[in-house]
Protein backbone atom coordinates (compact mmCIF):
# COMPACT_ATOMS: atom_id res chain seq x y z
CA UNK A 1 0.00 0.00 0.00
CA UNK A 2 0.70 3.55 -1.14
CA UNK A 3 2.10 5.65 1.87
CA UNK A 4 1.28 9.36 2.31
CA UNK A 5 3.65 11.91 1.75
CA UNK A 6 2.40 15.79 2.35
CA UNK A 7 4.31 18.11 0.04
CA UNK A 8 4.29 22.23 0.01
CA UNK A 9 6.37 24.51 -1.64
CA UNK A 10 6.31 27.18 1.16
CA UNK A 11 9.02 27.16 3.43
CA UNK A 12 8.23 29.13 6.87
CA UNK A 13 8.48 27.88 10.42
CA UNK A 14 4.55 28.17 10.57
CA UNK A 15 4.12 25.75 7.49
CA UNK A 16 6.10 23.00 8.90
CA UNK A 17 3.48 23.13 11.65
CA UNK A 18 0.57 22.96 9.12
CA UNK A 19 1.86 20.11 7.43
CA UNK A 20 2.82 17.82 10.83
CA UNK A 21 -0.53 18.96 11.39
CA UNK A 22 -1.64 17.12 8.12
CA UNK A 23 -0.26 14.11 9.85
CA UNK A 24 -2.91 13.61 12.66
CA UNK A 25 -0.18 11.44 14.46
CA UNK A 26 -0.22 11.54 18.06
CA UNK A 27 3.22 11.68 19.67
CA UNK A 28 2.92 10.17 23.24
CA UNK A 29 4.41 10.88 26.83
CA UNK A 30 7.45 12.93 26.53
CA UNK A 31 8.94 13.96 23.09
CA UNK A 32 12.06 13.96 21.55
CA UNK A 33 13.09 16.57 18.57
CA UNK A 34 15.96 14.71 16.79
CA UNK A 35 17.34 18.25 14.61
CA UNK A 36 20.91 18.41 13.22
CA UNK A 37 22.76 21.13 15.11
CA UNK A 38 25.06 22.16 12.56
CA UNK A 39 29.11 22.00 12.52
CA UNK A 40 31.01 25.08 13.83
CA UNK A 41 31.57 26.44 10.27
CA UNK A 42 28.54 25.24 8.69
CA UNK A 43 26.29 27.48 6.61
CA UNK A 44 23.30 25.85 5.51
CA UNK A 45 22.48 23.96 8.73
CA UNK A 46 18.42 25.07 9.62
CA UNK A 47 18.18 27.48 12.34
CA UNK A 48 16.82 27.01 16.09
CA UNK A 49 14.40 29.95 14.87
CA UNK A 50 13.45 28.26 11.60
CA UNK A 51 12.10 24.80 14.04
CA UNK A 52 10.41 26.91 16.96
CA UNK A 53 6.89 27.44 15.73
CA UNK A 54 7.24 23.58 15.69
CA UNK A 55 8.59 23.32 19.33
CA UNK A 56 6.31 25.20 20.40
CA UNK A 57 3.63 22.98 19.11
CA UNK A 58 4.89 19.87 20.13
CA UNK A 59 6.78 20.42 23.27
CA UNK A 60 9.64 18.12 24.23
CA UNK A 61 13.53 18.27 24.08
CA UNK A 62 15.40 19.06 21.07
CA UNK A 63 17.95 15.91 21.12
CA UNK A 64 21.85 15.43 19.57
CA UNK A 65 24.43 13.20 19.63
CA UNK A 66 28.17 13.21 19.92
CA UNK A 67 30.07 12.72 16.16
CA UNK A 68 32.36 10.08 15.96
CA UNK A 69 35.18 12.46 14.44
CA UNK A 70 37.29 15.53 15.48
CA UNK A 71 35.28 18.96 15.40
CA UNK A 72 33.29 20.82 16.90
CA UNK A 73 30.46 17.97 18.28
CA UNK A 74 32.44 15.03 19.19
CA UNK A 75 32.70 15.51 23.18
CA UNK A 76 30.08 16.53 25.28
CA UNK A 77 31.63 18.99 26.01
CA UNK A 78 32.56 20.79 22.93
CA UNK A 79 28.98 19.59 21.45
CA UNK A 80 27.68 21.81 24.42
CA UNK A 81 29.28 24.86 23.62
CA UNK A 82 28.31 24.53 19.72
CA UNK A 83 24.74 24.17 20.84
CA UNK A 84 24.79 27.47 22.78
CA UNK A 85 26.92 28.85 20.04
CA UNK A 86 24.08 27.76 17.13
CA UNK A 87 21.47 28.83 19.99
CA UNK A 88 20.12 25.82 20.48
CA UNK A 89 19.91 27.03 24.06
CA UNK A 90 16.82 28.32 23.38
CA UNK A 91 15.09 25.36 24.27
CA UNK A 92 15.17 22.28 26.46
CA UNK A 93 18.19 20.37 24.93
CA UNK A 94 20.08 17.19 25.87
CA UNK A 95 23.08 15.33 24.62
CA UNK A 96 21.51 11.80 24.04
CA UNK A 97 25.33 9.78 24.98
CA UNK A 98 26.05 12.70 27.10
CA UNK A 99 27.66 10.40 29.18
CA UNK A 100 27.86 6.30 29.15
CA UNK A 101 27.76 4.14 29.39
CA UNK A 102 25.40 3.42 25.81
CA UNK A 103 22.48 1.10 25.40
CA UNK A 104 21.98 -1.34 22.98
CA UNK A 105 19.02 -2.26 20.55
CA UNK A 106 19.10 -5.17 19.19
CA UNK A 107 18.83 -6.25 15.55
CA UNK A 108 18.01 -9.74 15.43
CA UNK A 109 17.25 -9.54 11.20
CA UNK A 110 20.27 -6.97 10.41
CA UNK A 111 21.86 -7.89 7.14
CA UNK A 112 25.30 -6.12 8.52
CA UNK A 113 25.13 -4.65 12.39
CA UNK A 114 23.23 -6.70 15.04
CA UNK A 115 23.47 -4.25 17.12
CA UNK A 116 22.68 -0.32 17.78
CA UNK A 117 24.82 1.31 19.91
CA UNK A 118 22.53 4.68 21.42
CA UNK A 119 23.17 7.22 24.17
CA UNK A 120 21.31 5.82 27.12
CA UNK A 121 19.27 9.08 27.88
CA UNK A 122 17.23 7.64 25.10
CA UNK A 123 15.26 5.75 27.27
CA UNK A 124 13.90 8.69 28.76
CA UNK A 125 11.51 9.48 25.58
CA UNK A 126 8.53 7.89 24.59
CA UNK A 127 8.07 9.25 21.30
CA UNK A 128 10.59 11.18 18.46
CA UNK A 129 9.83 13.81 16.08
CA UNK A 130 12.32 13.37 13.34
CA UNK A 131 13.31 17.43 11.98
CA UNK A 132 15.54 16.54 8.69
CA UNK A 133 17.36 19.34 6.72
CA UNK A 134 17.14 16.82 3.14
CA UNK A 135 20.75 17.69 1.31
CA UNK A 136 23.84 15.78 -0.24
CA UNK A 137 26.19 13.97 2.16
CA UNK A 138 29.42 13.12 1.30
CA UNK A 139 29.15 9.70 2.83
CA UNK A 140 25.65 8.81 2.07
CA UNK A 141 25.27 10.31 -1.07
CA UNK A 142 22.16 12.14 0.65
CA UNK A 143 21.07 12.44 4.00
CA UNK A 144 17.36 12.51 5.20
CA UNK A 145 14.90 10.45 7.82
CA UNK A 146 17.14 7.61 7.68
CA UNK A 147 20.19 8.93 7.98
CA UNK A 148 18.73 10.93 10.96
CA UNK A 149 17.42 7.94 11.94
CA UNK A 150 20.28 5.92 12.07
CA UNK A 151 24.08 8.03 12.27
CA UNK A 152 21.95 10.45 13.67
CA UNK A 153 20.84 9.13 16.39
CA UNK A 154 23.13 6.66 17.45
CA UNK A 155 26.03 7.06 19.99
CA UNK A 156 29.42 8.23 18.92
CA UNK A 157 30.38 4.59 19.14
CA UNK A 158 27.58 3.70 17.52
CA UNK A 159 28.36 6.05 14.66
CA UNK A 160 31.50 4.33 14.27
CA UNK A 161 29.88 0.87 14.53
CA UNK A 162 27.44 1.92 11.50
CA UNK A 163 30.43 3.54 9.50
CA UNK A 164 32.36 0.24 9.88
CA UNK A 165 29.42 -1.91 9.27
CA UNK A 166 29.73 -3.82 12.67
CA UNK A 167 33.38 -2.66 13.19
CA UNK A 168 33.88 0.41 14.28
CA UNK A 169 38.09 0.14 14.27
CA UNK A 170 37.64 0.05 10.29
CA UNK A 171 34.75 2.70 10.13
CA UNK A 172 36.52 4.96 6.79
CA UNK A 173 37.82 1.72 5.41
CA UNK A 174 34.27 -0.59 4.89
CA UNK A 175 32.97 -1.72 2.06
CA UNK A 176 30.03 1.63 0.50
CA UNK A 177 26.93 -0.81 0.37
CA UNK A 178 27.45 -2.23 3.73
CA UNK A 179 27.94 0.90 5.15
CA UNK A 180 24.48 1.88 3.73
CA UNK A 181 22.83 -1.34 5.30
CA UNK A 182 24.09 -0.59 8.61
CA UNK A 183 22.28 2.67 8.11
CA UNK A 184 19.12 0.83 7.52
CA UNK A 185 19.59 -1.51 9.72
CA UNK A 186 20.12 0.79 12.65
CA UNK A 187 17.35 3.14 11.18
CA UNK A 188 15.08 -0.04 11.60
CA UNK A 189 16.42 -0.16 15.71
CA UNK A 190 15.16 2.95 16.36
CA UNK A 191 11.82 2.39 14.98
CA UNK A 192 11.05 -0.56 16.85
CA UNK A 193 12.27 1.29 20.31
CA UNK A 194 10.02 3.91 19.71
CA UNK A 195 7.09 1.60 18.85
CA UNK A 196 6.42 3.39 15.63
CA UNK A 197 5.38 6.64 17.60
CA UNK A 198 7.49 8.68 15.29
CA UNK A 199 6.46 10.74 12.33
CA UNK A 200 9.13 12.65 9.77
CA UNK A 201 9.29 16.46 8.38
CA UNK A 202 12.03 17.02 5.80
CA UNK A 203 12.99 20.46 4.16
CA UNK A 204 14.24 20.31 0.97
CA UNK A 205 16.11 23.78 1.68
CA UNK A 206 19.75 25.13 1.24
CA UNK A 207 20.18 22.33 -0.87
CA UNK A 208 23.73 21.14 -1.15
CA UNK A 209 25.89 18.22 -1.73
CA UNK A 210 27.33 17.93 1.90
CA UNK A 211 25.83 17.56 5.22
CA UNK A 212 25.39 19.72 7.98
CA UNK A 213 28.05 17.82 9.26
CA UNK A 214 30.54 19.65 7.19
CA UNK A 215 31.99 22.82 8.71
CA UNK A 216 33.20 23.99 5.07
CA UNK A 217 29.86 22.79 3.13
CA UNK A 218 29.74 24.09 -0.37
CA UNK A 219 27.10 26.14 -1.49
CA UNK A 220 23.80 25.34 -2.43
CA UNK A 221 23.64 23.99 -5.60
CA UNK A 222 19.69 24.52 -6.45
CA UNK A 223 16.61 26.24 -5.61
CA UNK A 224 14.74 25.71 -2.43
CA UNK A 225 12.17 22.78 -3.22
CA UNK A 226 9.60 22.24 0.06
CA UNK A 227 8.38 20.74 3.14
CA UNK A 228 7.30 17.15 3.15
CA UNK A 229 5.63 15.13 6.12
CA UNK A 230 4.93 11.60 6.45
CA UNK A 231 4.81 8.74 9.43
CA UNK A 232 6.87 6.86 6.54
CA UNK A 233 10.89 7.73 6.82
CA UNK A 234 11.41 5.36 3.19
CA UNK A 235 8.22 7.24 1.60
CA UNK A 236 9.19 10.73 2.70
CA UNK A 237 12.94 10.30 1.20
CA UNK A 238 12.13 8.57 -1.55
CA UNK A 239 10.04 11.48 -2.63
CA UNK A 240 12.56 14.13 -1.93
CA UNK A 241 14.94 11.83 -3.84
CA UNK A 242 12.34 12.10 -6.94
CA UNK A 243 11.92 15.76 -6.61
CA UNK A 244 15.27 16.30 -6.79
CA UNK A 245 15.55 13.92 -10.34
CA UNK A 246 12.23 15.67 -11.38
CA UNK A 247 13.00 19.37 -10.75
CA UNK A 248 14.08 21.48 -13.51
CA UNK A 249 16.47 23.39 -11.48
CA UNK A 250 20.06 23.50 -13.58
CA UNK A 251 22.07 22.81 -10.43
CA UNK A 252 20.36 19.50 -10.04
CA UNK A 253 23.43 17.31 -11.56
CA UNK A 254 26.04 18.18 -8.75
CA UNK A 255 23.19 16.89 -5.94
CA UNK A 256 22.23 13.46 -8.32
CA UNK A 257 25.90 12.83 -9.10
CA UNK A 258 26.16 12.92 -5.45
CA UNK A 259 23.74 10.37 -4.38
CA UNK A 260 24.70 8.38 -7.20
CA UNK A 261 28.53 8.45 -6.51
CA UNK A 262 27.41 7.19 -3.20
CA UNK A 263 25.03 4.84 -4.44
CA UNK A 264 22.43 6.36 -1.55
CA UNK A 265 19.37 4.95 -2.87
CA UNK A 266 20.74 1.63 -1.98
CA UNK A 267 19.90 3.04 2.05
CA UNK A 268 16.19 3.07 0.76
CA UNK A 269 16.39 -0.22 -0.92
CA UNK A 270 17.64 -1.88 2.21
CA UNK A 271 15.51 -0.85 4.66
CA UNK A 272 12.75 -1.59 2.49
CA UNK A 273 13.58 -5.00 2.87
CA UNK A 274 13.43 -4.43 7.13
CA UNK A 275 9.92 -3.60 6.01
CA UNK A 276 9.24 -0.22 7.90
CA UNK A 277 7.90 1.39 5.16
CA UNK A 278 7.32 1.43 1.01
CA UNK A 279 8.92 2.87 -1.23
CA UNK A 280 5.32 3.51 -2.60
CA UNK A 281 3.76 6.77 -2.33
CA UNK A 282 0.93 9.15 -2.30
CA UNK A 283 2.32 12.47 -3.12
CA UNK A 284 -0.23 15.10 -1.34
CA UNK A 285 0.69 18.89 -1.97
CA UNK A 286 -0.63 21.23 0.19
CA UNK A 287 -1.27 24.94 -1.16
Amino acid sequence: MASKVYFTRTITPEKVVEMFDMLHKELPGKVALKVHSGEMGNQNFLRPEFWKPMFDHVGGTIVETNTAYGGSRATTDVHLKTLEDHHWTMFPTEILDSEGPDDVLEIPNGRKIKQNFVGKNMKKYDSMLVLSHFKGHAMGGFGGALKQLSIGVASAHGKANIHGAGHPDKMWQTNQDDFLESMADAAGSVIEFFKGNIAYINVMKNLSVDCDCDGHASAPCMHDIGILASVDPIAIDQACVDLVYGSDDPGKPALIERIESRHGIHTIEAAVEHGYGSREYELIEVK
